[in-house]
């Protein structure tokens, strides 16, 4: 069976009470391959559901919601059925299994919680922002899992007082914060104007790059293993200037 549900925590635990008899089950909150000869489910928030299964998990392990949190925010395809398949383990456990790596469920679980948890650190790292027209920092991205407000969380503190935007052009989304507080919210395109500060300063650090490198000695699997090339496009020293 497949169940479909809309990627929302409640209606997940909405849908593991539903499946958690099902060993076969499949949980998807976008497109999956279907057969002729599956059947299909799909899941409508119950918020009693869902409230019963939360206090349920938690008092098996007290972290479950925070398991739950990373699991969901994962780019993989499959990201909804291993974090189900972790959650009906925990339950007939009775008890926290996260040392349990022996288990194919919890083994997938924790390789895919760390994979989210590895790209927050590392956007920490690669994010490059830039100062706008107004005065305000914008840097564009487009991870892998969905991290943006937990990037804007780290940024918050590191750009005290000042306002800035971080977008995940992926996912048209967006962490804004005035200085002092965080929200998200929907956005497409952004119309960015530099100041003239920042043109100087990227055309400054792009003559740099030219003239450390150098073309007959470039090394670039070893560059891709430290920046990967899906990050390359948000590199003032990778990219020309817009005309």
């Amino acid at each position: 069976m497949i169940y479909f549900y809309d990627g929302s925590k409640d209606a997940f635990l909405t849908a593991l009470l539903y499946a958690f008899s099902d060993d076969d089950a499949v949980l998807t909150s976008g497109r999956a391959q279907l057969s002729l000869s599956q059947k299909t489910v799909f899941v409508c928030t119950d918020k009693r559901r869902a409230e019963k299964a939360k206090k349920r998990l938690l008092e098996l392990d007290k972290d479950s919601m925070s398991d739950l949190d990373t699991l969901l925010r994962s780019g993989e395809e499959d990201r909804d059925t291993v974090a189900l398949n972790y959650f009906k383990f925990l339950a007939k456990a009775g008890k926290p299994v996260r040392g349990m790596l022996a288990e194919d469920a919890v083994a997938a679980a924790d390789a895919c919680i760390r994979r989210v948890n590895f790209e927050v650190h590392r956007m920490h790292g690669f994010l490059r922002f830039m100062e706008c027209e107004s005065g305000a920092l914008y840097a564009p991205c487009a991870p892998d899992a969905d991290i943006v407000d937990l990037l804007a969380r780290h940024f918050l503190v590191r750009l005290k007082g000042y306002p800035f935007v971080i977008h995940d052009t992926k996912r048209q989304k967006a962490a804004v914060s005035d200085g002092t507080k965080l929200f998200t919210a929907p956005l497409g395109q952004a119309e960015v104007v530099l100041s003239a500060d920042e043109e100087a300063w990227q055309a400054l650090w792009r003559e740099y790059y030219k003239t450390v490198n150098i073309p007959s000695r470039e090394r670039l699997k070893q560059m891709r293993g430290y920046m990967p090339v899906r990050y390359w496009k948000f590199l003032p020293e990778k990219n020309d200037p817009p005309n």
